[in-house]
């Protein structure tokens, strides 16, 4: 492989801000897997956000990119498998299996598409010295009538319609708004973009703690549940960002309330339906091996907490505390307080996108 970029590079990052910024360029974010594209002719090489390859996970693209991408270029976006009701991540986690066999078969059940909002390089230029509004022009002019699996993301200089995207685009599944500077250079490895995500609260039921690495007298994470409308509780995330010394103190607050599995919402021994089990919390959904246990706890806390969006019943990332609730009924803590945003379809937002694409 010879090209005006070679790998592995490091992605351009962004940093949060609150609010979409003036005089920008802009996106919206998508929610998939970070990946830098290079081909020279029948080799591509897909490259993850930490500079691993991931090209023997989607197959799929590589075959794609060489149908439909120029034959020489450097292409930066992100990796996603669209469906009906939207993006679906978890789908996504589990093609990073080491099973060759296994990743055919998902290639060709929940096939991959690639979204680009960048150009690094094309034919024997390097474009990531140039400023992003000629990079841009020149990422639309390169893959003009690609498809069905390569598609360029929609972008704005419209700040008004950045707004009206952040607010509907999170009903396909995006997390948000990204904001590009028009005359800024490609800097790997730099936060040097915006990004705008959504920020809410809940009140969730704490019913049980993992232990923190260091050792028995620190909580590594709080685990958390809401109640369905059949009354059982789900387990719908983790919250863990807590200094040492706040972990200790938790450790002492929270031995009132330990207890057995027996009669226990989530007591993982006595399930036989897999599905039941990774339903309410008692198995991740992206590490088969890992080691789930935890520490019961009636539950009787209330914890307030902040996250951007649900991925199904599950906080899509780590929760973040915020506050204690004394004051709220742990069984009032259901599904119904959380924000469902209106569905949008991936079809209004890139058309040709919004569902899997059978193969063969």
């Amino acid at each position: 492989m010879q090209l005006p970029v070679m790998p592995p590079v490091s992605p351009m990052l962004s940093k949060s801000v609150d609010t979409i910024p003036d005089g920008a360029s802009y996106e919206p974010k998508w929610d998939g897997f970070r990946s830098i594209l290079f081909r020279d002719g029948n080799e591509v090489e897909l490259g993850s956000r930490n500079e691993r390859p991931m090209t023997r996970y989607f197959p799929e693209l590589v075959e794609a990119a060489r149908a439909e991408l120029p034959p020489r270029c450097v292409v930066d976006g992100e990796i996603v498998v669209a469906t009906g009701g939207g993006l679906d991540f978890e789908a996504l986690q589990l093609r990073l299996h080491p099973a060759a066999s296994r990743v055919r078969m998902l290639a060709e059940k929940t096939p991959a598409s690639f979204i680009a909002f960048d150009l690094l390089a094309l034919d024997d230029t390097d474009y990531t010295a140039r400023p992003f509004a000629e990079r841009r022009a020149a990422l639309v002019g390169a893959l003009a009538g690609c498809g069905p699996t390569f598609h360029v993301t929609p972008a704005t200089l419209d700040v008004a319609t950045a707004r009206r995207w952040f607010d509907e685009f999170e009903g396909a599944g995006l997390d948000g708004v990204i904001a590009k500077p028009l005359d800024g250079h490609y800097l790997p490895d730099k936060r040097v973009m915006f990004k705008i995500k959504h920020q809410r609260t809940a009140d969730c039921v704490v019913a049980g703690y993992r232990l923190h690495k260091s050792g028995p007298d620190a909580v590594g994470s709080l685990l958390l549940g809401l109640y369905d409308d059949d009354g059982s509780l789900a387990s719908v995330g983790v919250v863990g960002a807590f200094p040492m010394a706040r972990r200790r103190e938790l450790v002492t607050e929270l031995q009132p309330l330990v207890t057995t599995f027996d009669g226990h919402p989530w007591n993982w021994a006595a399930q036989v339906d897999p599905d039941t089990v990774r339903r309410y919390g008692g198995g991740s959904r992206w590490n088969a091996g890992k080691d789930l246990s935890f520490v019961p706890l009636r539950p009787e806390r209330v914890v307030e907490v902040r996250y951007d969006h649900m991925e199904g019943q599950r906080f899509r990332h780590t929760a973040q505390f915020n506050r204690w609730r004394p004051d709220r009924d742990p069984l009032s803590c259901t599904f119904d307080q959380l924000d469902r945003p209106l569905t949008f379809s991936l079809d209004d937002i890139v058309p040709g996108l919004g569902g899997t694409r059978p193969r063969g």
